[in-house]
């Protein structure tokens, strides 16, 4: 008997998605079947191309198809298309509509090496296969431009459009690309505000599966008009071990939690130090806060980064740590964390999205109610 597409897609339907908590076929993730004699092909379509269960998911379903009986060639295809989050009316319509997600990057205070976190987590995902840009938000001390070690000035397209600078697979903007980095910058709130929506709206971004912004320390008016204007996926908070950073990482997540911004994890940065000499691991700055804190706040635990000289000295040189070494355990923690963050993004947008549907189709039938009665 010839195999049928029904054959396939209940043999597929025993893969299950281990973040969504459903079988690939339910999610709708099976796409362009086609059975051509004993040749099988089908494209299995993710929510993110930092899935780290994709290898697993290809390797799986080439194994059960190809066990049907009449299948003599199994072809899967891999791909992505990160799902929308959901837009409010009040999200202006004209504010990177190409971008399928944003996700923030914020600490309660400074020197907790959240620029770092932000650069390397960007340059992980792009690694995976995305397509991704960083915003530089940090208007005060702009610190992009030095970690990618870039000075040209970007360019500007016909209808006035700024085009990001590129470098290492990734798009780049910055305060630090137009102004003159011998000068502080002296501005009000309002026009940090006002940058800040410059960077949203007049940059050609283009498509991307993420836009990682990276925020200044604290609760102001940058991190304000970032929540306000834009439709965010999420925020990822950076913190260090000790009680004075988690003390601050409080305030910065009560204040994404006040404005309804969903947060994808909590990043420890600094974590521990292994002596080149002894090879033992050192807790320098305490051990276990980030993720003990996580776990009081309810928030994913995103991982931990090790102290290492390699990553302070490599954006200094301008090769942040997993451009400079793909293969060194620091940038094998970022990707893992990428791709931590690329998950919850994931699961957050569809169950925001599923609650969406839910809310429309309760409106309707109380809508179709009310006009039968």
């Amino acid at each position: 008997m010839p195999v049928t597409p029904e054959d396939v897609l209940k043999t597929l339907s025993a893969i299950r998605d281990p973040d969504l908590g459903k079988d690939i076929v339910t999610l709708g993730f099976v796409k362009d079947l086609a059975i051509d004699e004993g040749r099988v092909s089908f494209t299995i379509e993710l929510t993110t191309p930092a899935c780290p269960a994709k290898e697993t998911f290809q390797e799986t379903a080439t194994e059960l198809v190809g066990a049907l009986e009449g299948v003599e060639e199994v072809d899967v295809t891999m791909t992505s298309r990160a799902p929308q989050p959901h837009r409010t009316p009040d999200t202006p319509p004209d504010i990177l509509p190409e971008v399928a997600h944003i996700i923030a990057v914020a600490s309660g205070k400074g020197g907790v090496g959240k620029s770092t976190v932000a650069a390397n987590l960007a340059l992980a995902l792009a690694a995976d296969g995305a397509r991704v840009g960083l915003l530089d938000a940090d208007i005060y001390g702009p610190s992009q431009p030095i970690m990618f070690g870039l000075k040209e000035q970007p360019q500007a397209t016909a209808d006035r459009k700024i085009l990001p600078l590129e470098k290492y697979g990734l798009k780049l903007m910055s305060l630090g690309f137009i102004a003159d980095e011998r000068m502080p910058v002296i501005w009000r709130g309002p026009l940090v505000g006002k940058m800040v929506q410059e960077f949203l709206a007049n940059v050609e971004w283009g498509e991307l599966d993420y836009l990682i912004v990276d925020l200044p320390p604290g609760t102001g008016d940058a991190q304000l008009t970032l929540v306000q204007s834009a439709p965010l996926s999420g925020a990822v908070i950076v913190t260090t071990p000790q009680e004075v950073a988690l003390e601050d990482v409080v305030r910065a997540l009560r204040m994404f939690q006040r404005v309804n911004v969903h947060i994808l994890g909590l990043v420890e940065n600094m974590a521990y130090f292994i002596c080149d000499e002894c090879g033992k691991r050192h807790d320098i700055f305490s051990s276990g806060g980030g993720r003990a804190a996580a776990e009081d706040l309810g928030i994913p635990f995103v991982g931990e980064i090790p102290l290492e000289a390699a990553v302070c000295e490599g954006g200094d040189a301008g090769t942040p740590a997993v451009a400079a070494d793909p293969g060194s355990a620091v940038a094998a923690a970022f990707t893992e964390i990428a791709r931590s963050v690329a998950a919850n993004t994931s699961i957050a947008t569809m169950k925001e999205n599923v609650s969406q549907r839910e809310l429309a189709d309760i409106s309707d039938k109380r809508r179709e109610t009310e006009e039968d009665s």
